[in-house]
C-alpha cells in the first residue's frame, strides 16, 4: 500500500525524522490560507505547491511549483488541482490530482550551502536483509545518476541479527561528505528512518531529496513510503490512510471480495487457485499466443459465489477476449468448482467471450463431465496442453 507524500512525512515525523512541514489543500482557497499560515509560522513568503498523487516524477510533469507569495500559491494550486498529471511513472492518461501539499521553503539562505542527497531503505530479497541505498546525487535526476555515475550510489547491508549499527551510521554520513553538526544530524536521521521502516512493516522508504539545509539540518524534503500489505493487520492506523481514489477501481473491488487481483494489459483473463499456479498459467497464455489480462487468485474456496464475483471482475476489462480458469483440486474438489462455474455462468447470463476451464486433481473427471453436460459455451480440459491449444484456437 502506497502513502501520499504528506502521509509518509507524518509517519516519519512520528519517529523523530525532521521533515519539510506542510498543509494539505483541496481547493485554491485552502492553498492560499495554507501559504499564509506557513508564512506566519516560518517567516518566509515562499512555499512549494506539490501535487499529491501516487507517482514519482511529479516535478517533471508540472506537478511541483515554487510560489513566492500566497497569491502565487493559489494560482499554482488552481492549475494543478483537477489536472491529469502525466509523469514517467503514470499511464498516458496520467493521474487526476485531487489535492496539493503546500510545503514550507527549506532552501533558505544561511551559513553554508544547501545540498541534496538521496536516501532509501528497502529489502534485498536476494541477500535476505534490509539495505540502505544512498547517494550524493539526489534530486529529480537520480535515475540518471544511477545510470551514468553508479560509483556515486552506495549500499549498506543491514544484518537482521544485529540491526543498524553505529559504525554503519558513521560510514553513511562520511560517504556523503558531511562533518560537524550535519554529520551528527545525518546519523540521527538515518537511524530514525530505519526505525520507521522496521516498525511500520514498510517495503520501501525513499527520501529524495534528503536535504542538508543552510544551517546544517537534515530534512526529508520529499518522501515515498510503501507498506507491506501483509503487515497491515498490525497497523490499523496506517491502513486507514489508504486512498482508494489512487488505486485501480477493479482492484479495489476485488480486495473487498477477498480476491487477489492485479490488472495487466493483455487479452486473456485468468482465474486460478494459488499464486504459483497463476504465474504458470500466465506463462502458458503467453506461449499460446495470448497475453494475460490479469492475475487473479480465487484462493482455496472456489465456490459458486467467489467464481461469480471473479467472473464479473474479469469481464469489467474491455480488453478481455477469452477467460482461462485453471484449477488444481487439492483441498477444493474439481466437481465443486465446475458446478460453481456453471452456476455463476447461469447467474450472470450471456458471457460474450469464450471460457476455457482446465481442472486437474480431486474429482477432475467428474468436474469435466459437469462442464461438458451443462450445455453452456464452455470448453473443458484436463491437461495443461489441452488448455493451451484451446486458447490458441479461440484467439484466432
Amino acid at each position: 500500500m502506497d502513502l501520499h507524500e504528506y502521509q509518509g512525512k507524518e509517519l516519519l515525523k512520528s519517529f523523530g525524522v525532521r521533515i519539510q512541514e506542510g498543509i494539505v489543500a483541496h481547493t485554491p482557497e485552502e492553498a492560499y490560507n495554507a501559504a499564509i499560515e506557513l508564512k506566519e509560522k516560518y517567516n518566509s513568503g515562499w512555499c512549494v505547491v506539490k501535487a499529491q498523487v501516487h507517482a514519482g516524477g511529479r516535478g517533471k510533469g508540472g506537478g511541483v511549483k515554487l510560489a513566492k507569495s500566497p497569491d502565487e500559491a493559489k494560482m499554482h494550486a488552481s492549475n494543478i488541482i483537477g489536472m491529469h498529471l502525466i509523469t514517467p511513472q503514470t499511464s498516458a492518461e496520467g493521474k487526476l490530482v485531487r489535492k496539493v501539499l503546500i510545503a514550507q521553503d527549506v532552501y533558505y539562505p544561511g551559513e553554508t550551502e544547501t545540498k541534496e542527497f538521496y536516501v532509501s531503505v528497502l529489502t534485498d530479497r536476494g541477500r535476505q536483509c534490509n539495505v540502505i541505498i544512498y547517494s550524493t546525487g539526489g534530486g529529480m535526476n537520480i535515475e540518471e545518476v544511477a545510470e551514468k555515475t553508479p560509483h556515486l550510489v552506495h549500499k549498506e547491508m543491514i544484518d537482521p541479527a544485529y540491526g543498524l549499527r553505529a559504525f554503519q551510521l558513521n560510514k553513511i554520513a562520511f560517504n556523503l561528505g558531511l562533518s560537524g553538526t550535519a554529520f551528527k544530524e545525518m546519523r540521527s536521521f538515518i537511524s530514525n528512518i530505519y526505525n520507521t521502516f522496521v516498525s511500520s512493516d514498510a517495503s520501501l522508504i525513499e527520501i529524495n531529496p534528503c536535504l542538508k539545509s543552510s544551517d546544517n539540518l537534515i530534512i526529508a524534503a520529499d518522501t515515498k513510503v510503501s507498506l507491506d500489505d501483509n503487515g497491515l493487520f498490525r497497523h490499523a492506523d496506517l491502513e486507514a490512510m489508504r486512498d482508494t481514489d489512487e488505486e485501480d477501481p477493479i482492484e479495489v473491488e476485488a480486495k473487498e471480495h477477498d480476491l487477489n487481483y492485479v490488472k495487466l494489459d493483455g487479452n486473456v483473463g485468468c482465474m486460478v487457485n494459488g499464486a504459483g499456479l497463476a504465474m504458470a498459467t500466465m506463462d502458458i497464455i503467453k506461449l499460446s499466443g495470448g497475453d494475460p489480462a490479469n492475475f487473479l487468485d480465487v484462493g482455496g474456496t472456489a465456490d459458486a459465489n467467489r467464481v461469480e464475483k471473479a467472473f464479473r471482475i474479469i469481464l469489467k476489462d474491455p480488453n478481455v477476449k477469452a477467460i482461462l480458469i485453471n484449477i488444481f483440486g487439492g483441498i477444493v474438489r474439481c466437481d465443486r468448482v465446475a458446478q460453481g462455474v456453471v452456476d455463476a455462468y447461469k447467474s450472470i447470463g450471456d458471457i460474450p467471450v469464450p471460457i476455457i476451464v482446465r481442472l486437474q486433481g480431486t474429482n477432475a473427471d467428474e468436474g469435466k463431465k459437469i462442464i461438458d453436460e451443462s450445455g453452456l459455451k464452455v470448453h473443458s480440459a484436463i491437461l495443461l496442453k489441452e488448455a493451451a491449444d484451446l486458447i490458441s484456437k479461440v484467439l484466432k
